[in-house]
């Protein structure tokens, strides 16, 4: 509860990044992603190699440091490279 006794809604999400970022889901591991938009509560994510989307809660996503970014596009140009990559 708050000091004024109305109940706490616990952390506010952070806004919405633009749409391809590259984030980080943190309950999944640290699992790099690419936001794709907002399903309700939900920001959906996508796997960099392709595959099904999956929806986190924005308060387990950060932004992808540099060195995460530059690992997941060179793993998404290996398997464009195979033929992987839809």
């Amino acid at each position: 509860m708050t000091g004024d006794g109305v109940p706490s809604r616990g952390p506010e999400p952070p806004p919405a990044p633009v749409r391809g970022a590259l984030v980080v889901d943190t309950s999944r591991g640290d699992r790099v992603g690419e936001f794709r938009g907002v399903a309700g509560p939900y920001w959906s994510l996508r796997p960099i190699r392709g595959g099904p989307e999956w929806e986190v809660d924005p308060v387990h996503v950060r932004p992808a440091s540099a060195k995460e970014r530059l690992h997941a596009e060179t793993a998404r140009a290996n398997a464009r490279s195979r033929g992987a990559v839809l």
